[in-house]
Parts: structure tokens; sequence; C-alpha cells
């Protein structure tokens, strides 16, 4: 089964994918939030090239291991997302994954400015990963 990470955020959604065996995620695209809730043709576009049967979504905690305060938000864009493309949806962790994006982008020379349309797409395939890893982890 293929699953497709959504880093939901205010302006952009970054978009990754595992491979059909779900062992290895990939970071494919940022998108604007704008196209992702209202499912318009662009992100049709990657939902077609991909097929995926599940979207995973993240879920901002705190270090406490609380919903963080854009959890909310996060469910409801969620739920639109998935209502709208019909496609299931669950959430994961997705603590720190900005942050790991921006420390791995800048290991490989990039200011702030080269990694804006990066770093969304790049933490979507982290916690895909992690969560692929804890999966089959499990079996």
């Amino acid at each position: 089964m293929r699953i497709m990470a959504l880093d939901i955020g205010e302006t952009r959604v970054g978009v990754a994918v595992s491979d059909p065996g779900e062992r290895v995620a990939s970071p494919v695209v940022v998108l604007p939030s704008a196209e992702v809730l209202s499912c318009a043709k662009p992100f049709q576009r990657v939902l077609e090239d991909w097929e995926p049967e599940l979207l995973l979504c993240g879920l901002p905690y705190t270090m406490a291991g609380a919903e963080g305060p854009q959890a909310v938000r996060i469910r409801a864009a969620a739920k639109t997302i998935s209502d709208a493309c019909g496609i299931p949806h669950e959430f994961v962790d997705e603590r720190l994954s900005s942050q790991e994006a921006k420390r791995s982008l800048r290991e490989k020379g990039l200011n702030e400015r080269a990694m804006r349309g990066k770093i969304d797409m790049i933490a979507a395939s982290l916690f895909l990963q992690a969560w692929l890893d804890a999966r089959r982890e499990a079996w």
C-alpha cells in the first residue's frame, strides 16, 4: 500500500510518499495549502500520479507529549482534505520534523532562502519514514 504524508501548514503543505512496499519515504512536492484543502488540480495530479491509499497527516505535539496549539486546525484541515479526495487519513507525531529537515538542508549547504520551499516536504518524508519504521518493527 502506498502512503502519502502531508505536513499541513497555514501557507504550504509538504507532500511525501512511501514506496508500495512501505519501506522508503521520499519527498515529492510542496503545494499551497489552499490548493490541497480544496483538492485543486495540482493536488489532484499528485494524487493521480501516486495513488495513495492512506493520508498520513503530521500532528504537532509539545515536548511534553500533549497536542500543540495548532492541532485543532490540523485535524480540521486533514478531515477536509480526506473528505474532498475520498482517501482515509491518520495522524502521526510530527514533533521536531521541521527542525530536523532544516538541519539536514543546512548540512547540504542550503541557506534559509534556498530551504524555504523544501522544508515541508522533507519534514513530511521524515515523519513518514519514522512511521513506516515503527510499523515494520511492530510486525
